[in-house]
């Protein structure tokens, strides 16, 4: 199971020398790879690379024919430490992962394998993800790059420039014996285009050349005395071997007016992931064409780190200001311009920072702020016959959008209608009305959203599957106990280790809830140790319960349905209140919601369409019974969940309401009948293809109800006006 299947897509991958390749970035990528010759392929699943693992867990029968092993690793390090296969064998591998958490999961082994260098090309693929549409903390792989001199590649978002950089950045990798990181961002990954292919390659060295002759050289691996020498390895011949290579190549790109026509007298230089906000830009301002033909000159850093000093030398001399757009914070790159430019007595002016924003996403429309701003100080003629350019400001500014911003209320985000995390933070809630707040440390997953209205449990998150780890501090309490919560994804991910095996070695006095929904669910609902489902290529149904004994621990208690809110209560009860020492754990099981309707809707589609007998089922509120509390909406927050005004000029207050997207999982009831609420739910069974007995038993309902319906009528009172 995944959030999409590549299965129909994947075959383009087949393509031979001279085809064009037409769809999503995430399959040139794919292709790219195996054009390379790579040998083995890696990776954690997280946005957008959760699209890549689905393609080359699609694709293993393609990668089979090419002698391609492809592993879904346990973990970023998992993958990062794969690289290890390049550091003697000239085999070239590539693996992925989302942007800087993963990057901070895998630091060590990235570390040790930059410092000792490579054989063959090793290469990390990262899926950058900076700006307000993030799910990550805020900040860049830069960083990292520069810290372990990892050659850092920013491709400009189009397929052939992407393919044809994945080639180049193994060679690339060869040449420096330095592993590189080529980032791409969300917006990359999911743009469609073409490119015209090459033939797959398969490696040249195989794995199995690998193993028949093994090798081991002392010089690259991280152990003094080499260790002191990797420094200067780096520095006097790492180092020069990339910038020759880029520079040979041609790694980076210039764009604008030929020199000497018409040349101006100001530049930008660019991040490659920036080329199409930058160009859309321009265009707003007159400056350029939707096809990139533009009046600014532009220098394009498809290699982001290291910079090619002789290329910034021959960009910026002769012109008298040069704007740096250079996305996140701080600013690495505008830094670096000023110092070449200083050291090499160019006096030209870098702007960066000064006019366009600190941080966040560099949108369009804070491109074209920035850009307005540098021309006019710079170059304001640039600016003279300018089209009008989009400024959605002064309908923002009406009086009716102004008043729609006070009446919608924020819609923070939540989990899916009928997720079996709800009920779980339900019967939470509703043991602290009976014991009191609880500490609780929360981690990264799907029930991270419990944080937010309307459970509003969780003080702190400190990585995936540190949820557990988050209450270390508190094992020794004698007071209440700690709660931490971490997914089954969290818990395989690396909380058996640091958060469990950590607990049972200090006795930790706390309650460790594990929300296991058969997947990891947050990163796109793939397979993992524990899922349930038969897997052909991975061994699953391995039980968490299982790990949990085999590293010591005692106190487990399971739920099989987490939508059993009463249940869940009394063993959270249980859990908080027992005298039994050690860490209380408790794993409560239901299959993702939306996993689930992936899997089961086909299948009660194609019934239906059988003619078979199918039944479905719905809830609803019954109008007369709702007394208006809406205590059921505080306790699910289901997004099903809503409220209806009545035309009974007697009530004033809304009722409570579900819309059409129920997918029938009951917990609303649930709560309701766990928390003491009333009874007005009710559930309906939809039935489809129904057979002679239903039929008979609806004629025979709907008799009944018409008979008491005109019964009661017949009884009422009327009051007439005269």
């Amino acid at each position: 199971m995944a959030e999409r299947s590549f299965a129909k897509e994947v075959e383009h991958l087949r393509l031979g020398d001279g085809e064009t390749f037409k769809g999503e970035a995430i399959l040139a990528i794919t292709k790219g790879l195996l054009q390379a010759g790579v040998s083995y392929v890696g990776g954690y699943q997280g946005s957008p690379i959760s699209h890549l693992m689905d393609v080359l867990s699609d694709a293993q029968d393609i990668l089979g024919e090419l002698g391609v092993n492809f592993q879904s690793s346990a973990s970023e390090a998992t993958a990062a430490a794969m690289l290890s296969a390049s550091v003697m064998y000239p085999l070239r591998g590539a693996v992925a992962w989302k942007s800087t958490v993963g990057t901070n999961v895998a630091s060590d082994a990235l570390a040790n394998l930059a410092s000792g260098g490579v054989t063959g090309g090793a290469m990390v693929i990262i899926g950058e993800d900076y700006g307000e549409g993030s799910s990550i903390m805020q900040e860049r792989t830069h960083a990292f790059a520069m810290k372990s001199q990892m050659w850092l590649l920013d491709p400009r978002p189009d397929h052939g420039r992407i393919v044809d950089l994945i080639q180049k950045g193994f060679e690339l990798s060869e040449a420096s014996n330095t592993p590189v990181m080529l980032e791409v961002r969300v917006r990359t990954c999911h743009m469609h285009g073409s490119f015209v292919c090459k033939d797959n390659v398969r490696p040249a060295f195989t794995l199995d050349d690998a193993l028949n002759t093994p090798r081991r050289d002392l010089q690259r691996i991280v152990l003094p005395p080499a260790a002191y020498e990797h420094e200067q390895e780096k520095i006097h011949h790492r180092l020069p071997a990339a910038i020759n290579f880029i520079r040979e190549q041609g790694l980076n790109e210039f764009f604008g007016p030929e020199p000497g026509t018409n040349e101006s007298k100001v530049g930008i230089i660019l991040q490659g992931g920036m080329y199409n906000n930058v160009i859309r830009a321009l265009q707003y301002l007159g400056l350029s064409d939707a096809y990139g033909d533009t009046k600014v000159p532009l220098y394009v850093l498809n290699v982001t780190y290291p910079l090619i000093d002789s290329e910034i030398e021959a960009f910026t001399r002769g012109k008298d200001a040069v704007l740096m757009v250079e996305e996140g914070q701080p600013e690495y790159l505008e830094q670096a311009l000023n110092t070449i430019l200083r050291r090499r007595d160019v006096a030209t002016r870098i702007h960066g920072k000064d006019v366009l924003p600190m941080g966040g996403d560099y949108s369009v429309e804070a491109l074209l702020n920035g850009f307005e701003t540098f021309f006019e100080k710079a170059d304001p003629r640039a600016l003279g016959n300018r089209p009008p350019r989009p400024d959605a400001r002064p309908v923002l500014a009406l009086p009716p959008v102004e008043r729609l911003k006070s009446v919608v209320p924020a819609r923070p985000p939540g989990l899916c209608t009928g997720c079996p995390e709800r009920p779980i933070f339900a019967a939470m809630k509703l043991v602290q009305e009976d014991l009191g707040d609880h500490h609780v440390s929360a981690d990264i997953g799907c029930h991270l959203f419990s944080i937010l209205p309307p459970f509003n449990i969780g003080t702190t998150t400190m990585g995936f599957g540190l949820g557990g780890a988050s209450a270390a501090a508190f094992s020794r309490s004698s007071g209440k106990r700690s709660i931490a919560v971490m997914g089954d994804g969290g818990f395989w991910h690396n909380g058996l280790t640091s958060g469990i095996g950590n607990a049972v070695y200090n006795k930790h006095d706390g309650v460790f809830l594990i929300v296991d929904n058969f997947y990891s669910s947050a990163t796109g609902g793939q397979d993992i140790l524990s899922s349930r489902a038969p897997n052909k290529t991975r061994k699953t149904n391995n039980p968490i319960e299982k790990a949990l004994r085999g590293v010591g621990a005692t106190w487990i208690r399971e739920v099989d349905h987490t939508y059993d809110v009463g249940k869940m209560k009394r063993v959270l009860t249980e859990a908080l209140t027992t005298k039994d020492e050690g860490p209380k754990i408790i794993i409560a099981s239901s299959e993702c919601m939306l996993n689930k309707q992936r899997r089961v809707r086909p299948i009660e589609a194609k019934a239906v369409r059988d003619g078979k007998r199918v039944v479905k089922q719905r809830f609803g509120v019954d109008e007369d019974v709702c007394t208006g509390d809406h205590a059921c909406i505080r306790l699910s927050g289901c997004p099903s969940l809503s409220v209806k005004h009545l035309d009974d000029p007697l009530r004033d207050d809304p009722v409570a309401a579900i819309d059409n997207s129920c997918v029938g999982c009951g917990n609303c009831g649930e709560v309701s009948e766990a928390a003491v609420l009333c009874p007005s739910f009710y559930r309906a069974d939809i039935i489809h293809n129904p057979n002679w007995w239903d039929r008979f038993k609806a004629r025979m309902a709907l008799s009944l109800i018409n008979f008491l319906q005109a019964r009661r009528e017949r009884g009422r009172f009327m009051l007439e006006t005269i």
